[in-house]
């Protein structure tokens, strides 16, 4: 296995938009194995492939306390979305920074598995939080997207600026 490099922002390839999967082969079968480990080794909760410079419609999501219950989305789509919450978000992406983002409360998606087989689920809480954040990458949106232009900008300048003192 590979732990893969996480993109942060503001790199304008975390807005690119990510391809579907055609088929779940055994190398997107490894990617996913790869994705997965950078996500624990991070550590984070939620995963996509974007985040890494691959721009396929791949996610991966652990929210137990446990970090034993690895949820693979391959071509996720939420089929519905009920409520609305707000909740404190972090993103890999974004490293050390915290804000609240309202989203709806509750979902139920749809997406192929990591053995290639279409599933349904409902989710509310931090899993429906973590589809909703992770699907949102996909498009090529980073949670802080939703906050004030002041905020967005503060955040660009501190990412620039520390790109500056570790490149």
């Amino acid at each position: 296995m590979a732990l893969l490099n996480i993109l942060e922002y503001p790199d304008p390839r975390l807005h690119k938009i990510a391809a579907p999967v055609a088929a779940v082969t055994p190398e997107i079968r490894q990617f996913v194995r790869d994705l997965a480990e950078t996500m624990y080794t991070a550590p984070g909760v939620g995963l996509a492939a974007t985040q890494v410079d691959v721009h396929k419609r791949i996610i991966v999501i652990d929210v137990s306390e446990t970090k034993s219950e690895l949820l693979t989305l391959i071509n996720p789509e939420i089929l519905s979305a009920e409520g609305e919450d707000e909740n404190e978000e972090g993103c890999l992406s974004v490293p050390g920074y915290f804000d609240r983002v309202r989203r709806a409360a509750r979902i139920r998606f749809r997406a192929l598995s990591y053995d290639g087989q279409w599933f349904e689920r409902d989710a509310d809480g931090l899993l429906a939080v973590c589809v909703q954040h992770e699907m949102d990458h996909l498009i090529g949106k980073v949670f802080v997207e939703y906050l004030s232009p002041l905020k967005q900008q503060r955040l660009k300048s501190k990412a620039k600026k520390r790109q500056r003192l570790v490149g």
